[in-house]
């Protein structure tokens, strides 16, 4: 069989499988005039004559980030467009950055915005792009490095929503062969030579390692993707019926809940993979727009299973409150006012506090012993009977001040920033630890308070650590 058309019927076999579309569906192809989107483009056209969809056009979003280049893909795939016949439908975009937020991740953000307005602009029923089997194995890499679970395994979908991937089980090289058998240009893209990126290190340092070892590695890793979606999908829907069970009260209608309360202790009894999966479940009921990631879902699952039978997590577009045998989530995230009036918000012990103004979480955590000592700046230790709860995560005001570990006396925080070298425009985002009495005990990522210094570590301490945001 020529190996054009079996590449085709390979992923004509894929669509049908995985039910990424039908005979009635209008698909519209994301391209970027790279390999993989060209050939995709060609694919789909040759679909259409086995009965699986209709195109109803290009979209392309030019993210004006590499200047001329940026404008030479644009024309490119214009005159794609123009040869095959189709609609040709172009965004511009002035790609924002969000605090401590990529380059890379604010251009996809507004790159799936544009799909989704082009979509209807086109009347498509599906956007189909052109991630492949190489895309899914770095993406299983970078996640796996972060350690991330059988969700975040599962890597690329190979539809969800609007989106399709046809070619998500082709590698990269099979695409790249088939545009030189049509005699079909593509664009290269400088930026994914830039290994400050870090998919361009996996891609280009660690990929071609893990081949050298184990030859059709990129195809275990697309397979171990597709194995973790599987069993992501039976131990999330044994989560769902777990959590029906578990919901003692809801609070407001249907799609739009206030807040909803679990039993704590039946939720102990249940096994953490699927207990972990409950906790996840509920937090979408109560704010389907947050997404919360490992770090955040296992501080929910260490506040379930506490002793202490009272505690609190401020969490992205969410609250966790723990009394006894309740547990409680509700949708958005309280302010605690300060005696100067400042907000702030209440870190409880065992408790996370999200900021996301600083892009960091905070967690603490209470232990019965003293731990290793550690010259981590975003890891504190307190002597547990030196702070008064509950603790309160704020910014820097005005007059703070403190004695930082092994300083002979108290100092001004604004030059303790400026004697550890934070930068200038940093300062004001820096998280400040204080507790009920006021006292500063920690400033994130900077310096502990002398006087919460670890003495007696047999007395318990309290630990408490600063984490970037979660991708």
């Amino acid at each position: 069989m020529p190996a054009a058309l079996a590449l085709e019927r390979a992923v004509a076999r894929f669509v049908r499988r995985r039910r990424l579309w039908g005979a009635d569906d209008r698909i519209a192809v994301a391209v970027s005039g790279g390999a993989d989107s060209v050939a995709l483009t060609f694919i789909v056209r040759d679909l259409e004559r086995v009965g699986l969809g209709r195109p109803v056009g290009l979209i392309h979003v030019n993210h004006q980030l590499r200047g001329a280049e940026s404008d030479a893909d644009e024309a490119f795939c214009a005159a794609l467009a123009s040869r095959l016949g189709w609609p040709f439908d172009v965004s511009r975009v002035a790609v924002t950055r969000a605090a401590r937020q990529s380059l890379e991740a604010a251009a996809r953000d507004a790159r799936y915005a544009c799909f989704e307005r082009a979509a209807e602009r086109l009347g498509a029923t599906v956007v189909v792009t052109g991630h492949t089997a190489d895309d899914q194995a770095e993406t299983v890499l970078m996640r796996l490095l972060r350690g991330a679970g059988t969700r975040g395994l599962s890597g690329i979908r190979a539809r969800r929503g609007l989106y399709a991937r046809p070619v998500l089980e082709c590698r990269r090289a099979d695409l790249r062969r088939d545009l030189a058998r049509r005699g079909e240009a593509f664009r290269d893209d400088s930026s994914n030579l830039d290994l400050a990126i870090a998919r361009n290190r996996v891609r280009h340092s660690l990929l071609p390692v893990i081949e050298a070892i184990a030859p059709g590695g990129v195809r275990a890793l697309a397979r171990l993707a597709a194995f973790a979606g599987e069993d992501e999908a039976v131990l999330m829907k044994a989560a769902i019926e777990t959590a029906r069970n578990l919901v003692l009260s809801r609070v407001g209608p249907a799609g739009r809940l206030e807040a909803l309360e679990i039993d704590a202790a039946a939720l102990r009894s249940v096994p953490p993979a699927i207990g972990r999966r409950v906790v996840r479940a509920l937090a979408a009921e109560v704010a389907p727009r947050a997404t919360p990631g490992a770090i955040q879902l296992q501080a929910i699952w260490s506040l379930v299973q506490a002793d202490n039978t009272i505690g609190h997590l401020d969490l992205k577009g969410f609250t966790v409150d723990r009394r006894a045998d309740r547990l409680r989530f509700t949708r958005g995230v309280k302010r605690v006012p300060l005696s100067s009036g400042e907000p702030g918000q209440r870190l409880d012990v065992p408790g996370f506090v999200y900021l996301p103004e600083a892009g960091v979480t905070i967690t603490a955590e209470r232990r019965d012993r003293g731990v290793e000592p550690s010259k981590d700046a975003a890891f504190g230790c307190l002597q547990a009977d030196s702070v008064d709860l509950p603790l309160t995560v704020r910014t820097r005001q005005p007059g703070d001040r403190f004695r930082p570990l092994g300083a002979p006396g108290r100092r001004k925080l604004q030059d303790v920033l400026v004697d550890r070298k934070v930068p200038r425009d940093e300062r004001d985002r820096v998280p400040v630890v204080v507790d009920a009495r006021g006292r500063l005990v920690w400033v994130a990522g900077v310096a502990l308070a002398d006087e919460c210094r670890v003495t007696a570590p047999e007395a318990g301490v309290v630990i408490l650590k600063l984490r970037a945001k979660e991708e």
